[in-house]
């Protein structure tokens, strides 16, 4: 490192050094920078040592006067050093132009002996150009008297040679066929051909004339033999067209005929592309036949027998790919051939004199693309339908492959015929079969979701299925799989099949974009595809569908011809809730990673799907709470209505019916609470289960003007209850509720007592059947209170229903509480 330090040092040092030396030699001998001598005029001091007129003598003895001793020490030193320096800089100024004094004594050595030798070859130059010109001169002198004379032989002998040649041309022209060398014919035929007709008046002129015009429509007919059959090579075809265009064969003609000759053979290829795709459409034909058959004669199958499917695949011919492969390897190929054929025969081929006026290139091009342009509308006609027949969604890769491939060797035709449309057709269909594709995985996953929905719904049907728990277990060690045993199983299974299924598809979708893949470049997949195709076509779409299927189940049992388990729409619920949390915005940012997404075009925001998956999830559960309540409800009507409560006896014990709802209520409380928080209750009372008898103002009212009950006493009855109802706060049954058991529970709660008080209000009762009314309700104060948000509501509309049938009542005496709690103790 010090070496390389040093060495660089010195390196810098070197030049400032020689630009030192130059600046004192300069100064020394009196030039300026440009290397002139400066105007200023020249010193007379004697004592200027840099000056011309220097006396040593007197500058010495200037020097022994002003100084002393020790400066006369240092200037001497000081004058050493600069004498050393400046024969120092000499010597190296010397040894550097060394080189070049001996490089320019070379050179002019060697000049000096180039130019000897020049010229003594000028002066050798000089002699011979003198020479040749008295030979010239003597030459003329000679052969001026007869110059006219042999250039009228010279003319004569042409003049001869010409018409030697018209009389030995039909002779010519036969050898010439002969041999088959037609290009030499018709060469030969050229050359003669304007005189002939200039002459052709004269006999032997015409002899001449007709005998070539016999030879040369021959040739001609052996040309177009040639041209028809094409067996030839590339070479010779060209070669034939080019004779038979100078033998003025119309061009258009030709043209017609070499695309009609290629047409026959290309279409062979197209027919044999349409016969793989004929024997699948028959099959599929003999396979609707066969199943209408077999259904017309067994009649309706059930739904446990297996379901089996005539329609054959695609693949039992050959696949997509290997149909791609075929038509690019004999169609696209051939047709590149003859477009290459076609434009070195008519187009590239330089034409020369009469030709070159024709414009036959344009005229022939025109025809090229319209040829090209008819055979590829059919052969993408044929692509379509066999792209139409891959149905299947199970692996992507083949169809991804065959599009690739089909559009690559689309890439070759555009090549060589710039300006066609063939390529853009090409894309077009790769684009309608890209969005095709992604119409058919919408529809798979549709399919796949309603199944699911479907294998939900006969696991719930499943008595062995525990909506309550996980305790119980399905299938046993018959199962041949595992079953989800609970709704929290039910749907956390639900949710991984469809993100598992929604990844599967985004992964197959995802070959469309791959890098290896020439389409994939494309704007239409780098932008529209991704955004529209993917994310609003399909994604989006499915969240849609999801959500709006979800829906259809709270229709009403009349509309959808079957009832709904209330135990699904609990489930699905909680599935858009879900998808509403996190699962739509995972989906599409899982979307929009895996494919880039450019939202150039308007798309769907998450918020808008959120909130579309939260309005399904709460129009479910509002359902399912409708539901529930209905089913209780309905159980309370029917006992209502189907007892006599005028005549019946005294009260004992707890109608079984107030048994079963509080059970069903406990039921439903437990499925909630597998699916949804707990939710917020208002503070409890420590007596709320022994409260009844204390809320039922209107029992009270009526125990204590039992006795003086008349006519008129109902009026002020009636007016008291009323006026208890201004002050008491609104119930909105039907109201929405919150995502939480609390909430869900209360509604269903609300339900069923308001039917069992509209039920009520419409029968009259007896004595014994208001103590019935009294015992059911007290019962159901015990256990209903520990539902509900708030246990006041229930306290009002037991009270609402002791009051109502205590108005409805003919002998209004009400039982003693100690006796309803102990009836209701008992159970």
């Amino acid at each position: 490192m010090d070496v390389e330090a040093d060495g660089s040092v010195a390196l810098s040092e070197e030049p400032g050094r020689r630009r030192r030396v130059h600046g004192m030699l300069k100064l020394y001998y009196g030039l300026n920078e440009e290397g002139k001598a400066p105007d200023h005029p020249q010193s007379l001091d004697p004592c200027d040592i840099n000056g011309p007129h220097f006396d040593p003598e007197l500058y010495l003895n200037k020097l022994r006067r002003e100084c002393s001793l020790a400066e006369l020490m240092d200037h001497e030193t000081c004058m050493v050093k600069q004498i050393r320096s400046l024969d120092s800089d000499m010597q190296t100024l010397v040894y550097e132009n060394y080189n070049k004094f001996i490089s320019a004594t070379d050179t002019i050595r060697k000049m000096k002996n180039d130019f000897k030798k020049m010229e003594d070859e000028m002066d050798c130059l000089s002699a011979n150009m003198a020479a040749i010109t008295d030979f010239s001169a003597s030459i003329s002198g000679t052969l001026q008297d007869q110059h006219a004379q042999i250039t009228k032989l010279s003319g004569v002998h042409a003049l001869l040679r010409k018409l030697q040649f018209l009389f030995e041309l039909p002779a010519r022209l036969n050898k010439c066929l002969e041999l088959q060398a037609y290009a030499q014919a018709v060469s030969f035929h050229r050359r003669a051909r304007c005189v002939l007709q200039q002459y052709s008046h004269l006999p032997s002129f015409k002899g001449i004339q007709d005998d070539c015009h016999a030879i040369m429509e021959k040739l001609a007919q052996k040309l177009r033999q040639k041209f028809r059959d094409g067996g030839t090579s590339s070479k010779d075809l060209s070669e034939c067209v080019e004779l038979l265009l100078q033998l003025d064969e119309p061009a258009e003609e030709l043209c017609d005929k070499f695309l009609n000759h290629a047409r026959s053979r290309l279409e062979l290829d197209l027919q044999g592309l349409e016969a793989e795709i004929k024997p699948y459409v028959s099959a599929v034909k003999e396979a609707s036949a066969h199943r209408l058959s077999t259904t017309a004669s067994a009649g309706s199958l059930t739904d446990n027998s297996p379901k089996t499917s005539f329609l054959p695949s695609p693949t039992s011919n050959t696949d997509i790919l290997e149909f791609i492969d075929r038509g690019c390897n004999e169609f696209v190929s051939s047709l590149c051939l003859v477009i290459t054929s076609y434009q070195e025969l008519f187009i590239n081929h330089a034409q020369t004199g009469e030709l070159a006026s024709k414009n036959i290139p344009q005229m022939a091009n025109g025809k090229l693309h319209s040829f090209v342009d008819d055979l590829t509308d059919r052969y993408f006609s044929l692509v379509e339908r066999r792209i139409q027949e891959e149905k299947g969604v199970g692996d992507n890769s083949l169809l991804v492959r065959a599009l690739d491939r089909f559009h690559r060797r689309l890439q070759a035709v555009a090549k060589l015929l710039p300006g066609s449309t063939v390529p853009n057709k090409g894309t077009e269909i790769v684009v309608r079969a890209a969005t095709e594709r992604v119409k058919q995985y919408l529809s798979a996953l549709q399919s796949f979701y309603m199944d699911c929905l479907t294998d939900v719904r006969q696991a719930l049907a499943t008595p062995r299925l525990s909506v309550a728990g996980g305790g119980a277990h399905l299938g046993g060690p018959a199962s041949g799989r595992d079953v989800p045993t609970s709704l929290p199983e039910l749907l956390s299974s639900l949710s991984a099949l469809i993100l598992n299924q929604i990844k599967s598809v985004l992964a197959s979708v995802h070959l469309f974009t791959a890098k290896d893949i020439t389409f994939s470049n494309k704007p239409y997949f780098k932008g529209e595809f991704c955004s529209q195709g993917v994310r609003e076509s399909l994604v989006v779409s499915f969240i849609k569908f999801v959500c709006q299927s979800s829906r259809q189940f709270c229709e009403s049992a009349g509309d959808k011809g079957g009832s709904t388990p209330p135990a699904l729409l609990l489930l699905l619920s909680r599935l858009c809730l879900d998808f509403e949390t996190s699962t739509i915005s995972y989906i599409l940012i899982l979307t929009d990673e895996q494919f880039l997404v450019q939202h150039q075009s308007p798309v769907t925001p998450v918020t808008t799907l959120c909130a579309e998956a939260r309005e399904a999830a709460q129009k479910l559960l509002n359902h399912y709470v409708k539901v529930q309540g209905l089913i209780i409800s309905q159980m309370l009507r029917k006992s209502v209505e189907t007892r006599d409560w005028v005549n019946t006896i005294e009260p004992r014990n707890v109608r079984a019916v107030m048994k079963r709802v509080v059970e069903d209520t406990t039921s439903i409380d437990v499925q909630v609470g597998l699916l949804y928080e707990e939710g917020v209750r208002k503070a409890h009372s420590s007596d709320s289960s022994k409260r009844t008898f204390s809320v039922y103002s209107s029992s009270r009212q009526q125990a204590r003007y039992a006795a003086s009950y008349t006519p008129s006493a109902p009026m002020d009855t009636n007016l008291l209850s009323n006026i208890h109802k201004l002050f008491s706060e609104r119930i909105d049954i039907f109201s929405s509720v919150e995502f939480n058991k609390v909430s869900v529970m209360t509604g269903i709660i609300k339900i069923s007592l308001k039917t069992f008080l509209e039920c009520v209000r419409l029968r009259t009762f007896g004595r014994y059947g208001l103590q019935q009314i009294q015992v059911d309700c007290h019962y159901l104060q015990m256990y209903l209170w520990r539902f509900v948000s708030d246990e006041n509501l229930v306290h009002f509309l037991l009270d609402e229903i002791v009051g109502s049938s205590a108005h409805r009542c003919l002998d209004p005496s009400p039982m003693e509480q100690s006796v309803i709690e102990v009836i209701c103790e008992r159970g």
